[in-house]
């Protein structure tokens, strides 16, 4: 019985038609699998499945995913996340004990500040923490992502003591947010990369139309909870709102981080955009 994959036209060209034609006859494509967005058990024979391409700069991975959760798709990821990834397929961790606390916050590293692209001078690295949560917009959950650095972050070339990192993300499409309780508007070029059901990255836009780069790379893959992921899936766009050092803080419980987000915004010190999905 041939199983009921879809191969969509982008990973058909990265894969080839003979390795596509393959996989369509049932050889190297698994029968059984763990679903690359939602984890749970899939049958290649007895669902649709799609085909999911991680691609690295020097590896690639071919994952599989119901059909129902995400379409086939290639999904563009740097060599280290694609390597974390591997590590996620081979070794079927199961899932972590605090997984299903909410919020999540980790530690990452951005790259370049944003705005700071063509800059002659070298950008300050700065910490970012990040905290995954649910925030009610429209009387519907919304995915939603908080970034708050850990310290002030100047522009680059600037030996100020200032804190602009506000008014970088504004220059780059993020928006005020005087009222929590409305949708931000989307941010164009920008995503937020969940690989392998793990909060990975958010992606800027890159130089003169090139691929996306990190703004925000989790020092290890972020577990989210099962009902983060579910909503994501749901609504393919995340929430991602910003605030400068000590705005929000670590807040144990969405509702705390709602009332900080409240805060924030009534203070004047939060920006927000809405970024789509990118992988699984």
């Amino acid at each position: 019985m041939s199983p009921m994959l879809d191969v969509s036209d982008d990973v058909r060209a990265e894969i080839g038609d003979e390795e596509t034609a393959r996989l369509l006859a049932g050889d190297g494509a698994p029968g059984s699998y763990d679903c690359t967005s939602c984890r749970a058990p899939g049958n290649t024979e007895q669902e649709r499945t799609s085909t999911v391409l991680f691609v690295g700069e020097e590896t690639a991975v071919l994952a599989f995913a119901h059909a129902s959760c995400i379409p086939s798709q290639v999904v563009t990821v740097s060599e280290d996340q694609l390597q974390d990834a591997v590590r996620t397929i081979t070794s079927h961790p199961a899932d972590p004990a605090g997984e299903r606390l909410s919020p999540v916050g980790a530690p990452g590293v951005p790259g370049p500040p944003a705005g700071s692209a063509g800059s002659g001078a070298a950008p300050r690295q700065a910490v970012l923490g990040v905290t995954c949560g649910q925030v009610l917009v429209d009387d519907r959950l919304h995915p939603a992502l908080v970034v708050e650095p850990t310290s002030p972050i100047a522009r680059p070339g600037s030996d100020g003591p200032g804190d602009d990192f506000l008014p970088l993300l504004i220059e780059q499409g993020f928006m005020p947010v005087n009222d929590v309780a409305r949708a931000p508007a989307p941010v164009a070029g920008w995503s937020v990369l969940l690989a392998m059901g793990r909060l990975h990255a958010i992606l800027q836009p890159g130089v003169a139309g090139g691929q996306p780069t990190s703004w925000w790379q989790a020092h290890q893959p972020l577990p989210v909870t099962d009902d983060w992921r579910t909503t994501a899936g749901r609504t393919r766009s995340v929430f991602v709102y910003a605030a400068p050092v000590g705005a929000i803080g670590q807040q144990p419980r969405e509702d705390l981080l709602r009332e900080a987000l409240e805060k924030a915004a009534a203070s004047g010190v939060l920006v927000a955009a809405a970024m789509p999905l990118a992988g699984t």
